[in-house]
């Protein structure tokens, strides 16, 4: 899907008070303070459209939620769909997935969701997917000792990919999925993504999860 650039983005992005976190105020070792409480700290890489962690921060107020894209664009769809409702445990910053650790402190979150990432299907751009080696070592960084990964994907060989890394990197599996939206009642807390609402009834959902051993 091609992206719209929206004219002047980051500078619409910045008005936004109530939601949008500024990377070049780094709050790396201080998310809590950005919402003024001890609750974890939850976040996913690759927002979207924002619908999937809007929906969590609404059901679970007792934890906090950072919602990260590295488009501008796509962010201030986000803003702007968040700006219509009252969600304090929910924040949005733009930070490329490559530079994670360069923005949160060791151990300061407790859960990574990747929702339906690029999977970049050619072999020699295997690096760039967001559950190669590069990335999992930043995420084991900035993980708690109980941290978990949770993926999502529609793409096999993106999913068969990211079993065999996260066992090759030191990793623990758990509540594999091949079939999510038939799996509804081992999986009824599921909230979807725009993407997901649009695209499950042509194939499988992927779902796992990951744990640091």
């Amino acid at each position: 899907m091609r992206l719209r650039k929206v004219k002047n983005a980051y500078e619409k992005l910045k008005a936004d008070t109530k939601y949008f976190v500024d990377k070049e105020n780094n709050y790396k070792g201080r998310w809590k303070s950005v919402f003024n409480n001890d609750n974890p700290i939850h976040i996913e890489i690759g927002c979207g459209k924002g619908q999937f962690m809007m929906e969590l921060a609404k059901k679970n107020p007792n934890i906090n939620y950072v919602a990260i894209e590295k488009y501008d664009s796509v962010l201030l769809r986000v803003s702007e769909k968040a700006n219509e409702y009252d969600i304090p445990n929910l924040r949005i910053t733009i930070i490329d997935a490559n530079e994670i650790s360069n923005y949160f402190d060791k151990g300061e979150v407790e859960r990574i969701y990747l929702n339906f990432s690029d999977p970049w299907p050619k072999n020699h751009h295997a690096k760039r997917r967001l559950t190669s080696k590069i990335f999992l070592d930043q995420y084991r960084l900035i993980l708690s000792s109980n941290g978990e990964i949770h993926q999502k994907t529609d793409n096999r060989g993106l999913f068969e990919f990211s079993l065999e890394s996260f066992n090759e990197n030191g990793y623990g599996l758990k509540h594999i999925s091949l079939d999510l939206h038939k799996d509804y009642e081992k999986y009824p807390f599921n909230i979807t993504t725009e993407f997901e609402d649009k695209w499950s009834k042509f194939g499988p959902i992927y779902r796992l999860e990951a744990y640091k051993k």
